[in-house]
């Protein structure tokens, strides 16, 4: 079958163990494979050369900046953005090249299948989940922000749909690797809000905290997935005063 007229652009940093399964999945179907790589110091590359049309390298000092810069490198209008723990479905590919050739949109959201383990969340808002990963590059663009940066359409609303079939993300391994990501992200959560002179408070990261947590755990039904439903909520929950914690401490060191 036609490749379909579209660039996969995937940002790395040591993903030896998970680069080949990400890139596979849309080999022979993307039209061009883009791999940013982020000075990683395993295999990594090497791995990814047996997919990827190019592989550049750069070093990332902002998410937002860095991401845009990726994009910017594809050939093609439309690019697909995934993360190296992300897989394409069968169907979500069959039905991109269905939608493609017709739309008048800019934008699409796609769900997401969240899962820790071998274990799919369905709960406490991990599914759908829906996330930005397919655009026309000149329409889109990152908030230069070091952490979860806000995304930016040309067109707003109007110009943004959703998908219905998934993409697989493998998030965590286990709850060490979950805590090890929570770790490095709330740091760089606090880092932004310092550099964005944010006024934090330890009243309102409490209340934060508490409030993730139940709407997680309750609202959005986390309990009816059992133990993990309910480490996912307190870790969301968690997030909020670990962020402060570095914040203040970064703050005091002032």
């Amino acid at each position: 079958m036609e490749k379909i007229p579209l660039s996969l652009v995937v940002i790395t940093k040591n993903e030896e163990d998970n680069i080949e399964k990400c890139l596979g999945s849309a080999h022979g179907w993307a039209d061009e494979i883009i791999v940013v790589d982020d000075e990683s110091t395993d295999r990594t590359v090497e791995l990814a050369e047996k997919y990827a049309d190019k592989i550049l390298h750069k070093k990332m000092e902002n998410e937002g900046a860095h991401r845009n810069w990726a994009y910017a490198q594809a050939k093609n209008e439309w690019v697909l953005s995934l993360d190296a723990d992300e897989r394409l479905t069968e169907d979500l590919k069959d039905e991109i090249r269905e939608v493609l050739p017709s739309t008048d949109k800019y934008i699409f959201g796609i769900p997401r299948r969240n899962y820790l383990g071998d274990y799919w969340m369905k709960h406490g808002g991990q599914y759908p989940s829906q996330q930005i990963r397919l655009f026309k590059k000149g329409c889109f663009r990152y908030e230069e922000a070091s952490v979860h940066p806000q995304a930016f359409c040309e067109g707003g609303k109007k110009k943004k749909a959703y998908l219905m079939k998934d993409i697989i993300h493998y998030s965590y391994r286990d709850f060490e690797h979950f805590l090890t990501k929570l770790n490095n992200q709330t740091t760089l959560e606090a880092q932004k809000w310092v550099k964005d002179q944010r006024k934090m408070s330890f009243g309102k990261a409490a209340w934060r905290t508490i409030d993730r947590f139940f709407r997680a755990f309750l609202g959005k039904k986390g309990y009816k997935d059992g133990f993990i439903g309910f480490m996912s909520a307190l870790f969301g929950g968690v997030y909020q005063i670990v962020s402060y914690a570095k914040y203040w401490e970064m703050k005091r060191k002032q």
